[in-house]
């Protein structure tokens, strides 16, 4: 059978959008897991390239994926693709018999939406579709630019098994390269400054296997089930950049525990040169104002709009305003005005000339 009831399921769900060559490695990876009852769903975000196509080779087995993490397994190809479009996955059509006849390691669901909706909205269609369809205990989203070691999904679901009240839990993030390195510790979870609106990386491994934090960074995080129905999903206001940080308090803010499990680990193409597109930058800033407006208290939001004025503006705009003066000059005129008003003259795209 293509399921074992013995464990809770877990729908793993992964974003694509015009990055075909990351889905497939991560999607080896996931395959090689040892947990024995999970379902992959990915969803993909009005890609513009030719990533559907080469999902589907790679499914079919013509893709030989090469990794320095793993050998490739040619025994588990062909993979059973279930097409599932847009309209479909919000209507919940989809023939669960026939799936379930697969094994675990031999099918996956491909959801087609029409455009780019973010991280937020894209991994919405596809929690939405995981809990009407296959009802499943718990949603796993995984950043498409990640690898995963076999035994992460096992060690992640025995932390959340072993109380009711931990409702989202993360692993212990690498850096998939770091000067040549693979060792080298990116996140074992984040801390919250409502004061100055800025998120801090746990980087410092003690001797726990587990510890509780404010947020998991959102390239990995296993969410109960239960909670997802009482609390909802992902606000997409935000697009992208901030949305996880808003859920995880919106959890916390439940009673809820947000744990990372350090025996769970996971390499993610995250860059440490920190290079950050002007376009990135405008919705990180702006979804930082929105975060604090909805989170902090009044006397926090005071402190936070000097310090945002003084101090996150001028060092994040200071290389994009070598590169785009202009553009960033009308960025952060937007922004001064979407801090004091809520409102935005010009949406991200609409000053950065860039369509979704």
């Amino acid at each position: 059978m293509g399921y074992n009831m013995d464990h809770p399921r877990v729908s793993i769900i992964i974003l694509n959008w015009n990055g075909w060559k990351d889905t497939v490695e991560c999607l080896e990876s996931v395959y090689r897991i040892n947990y024995p009852n999970y379902d992959v769903i990915v969803v993909d975000n009005g890609s513009k390239d030719d990533s559907l196509q080469k999902i589907k080779e790679y499914a079919e087995g013509k893709i030989k994926v090469v990794s320095k993490f793993f050998e490739y397994n040619p025994n588990n190809k062909p993979i059973k693709v279930f097409e599932v479009d847009e309209n479909e996955a919000k209507q919940g059509k989809f023939n669960r018999p026939v799936y379930e006849k697969y094994d675990i390691d031999r099918r996956m669901i491909l959801i087609k939406n029409k455009d780019n909706y973010g991280f937020a909205g894209g991994n919405n269609v596809g929690i939405k579709f995981a809990l009407s369809v296959l009802n499943p205990d718990y949603v796993l989203l995984l950043n498409n630019d990640t690898v995963v070691d076999p035994n992460f999904l096992t060690e992640l679901v025995k932390v959340a098994e072993s109380d009711e009240k931990i409702g989202i839990v993360g692993p212990k993030i690498y850096y998939y390269e770091y000067n040549g390195r693979h060792d080298v510790v990116h996140s074992l979870g984040v801390k919250i400054d409502l004061w100055k609106g800025l998120v801090y990386h746990i980087k410092k491994n003690d001797m726990l296997r587990i510890s509780t934090c404010d947020c998991v960074e959102g390239s990995c995080m296993l969410l109960k089930t239960t909670a997802l129905r009482k609390i909802g999903f992902f606000d997409e206001i935000y697009f992208a950049y901030w949305e996880e940080t808003d859920l995880c308090v919106g959890f916390a803010s439940k009673g809820y525990k947000i744990i990372v499990n350090k025996n769970a680990k996971i390499w993610h193409k995250i860059s440490w040169k920190k290079e950050v597109r002007l376009f990135n930058l405008c919705l990180m800033l702006r979804n930082n104002v929105i975060f604090m407006r909805k989170h902090a208290s009044v006397i926090q939001n005071i402190f936070f709009d000097f310090y945002f004025i003084f101090r996150i503006l001028p060092f994040f705009t200071f290389k994009s305003f070598i590169k785009h003066p202009l553009k960033t000059i009308i960025a952060i005129s937007n922004l001064l005005f979407f801090l004091m008003t809520g409102k935005q003259l010009l949406n991200c795209y609409q000053f950065l000339n860039i369509k979704r």
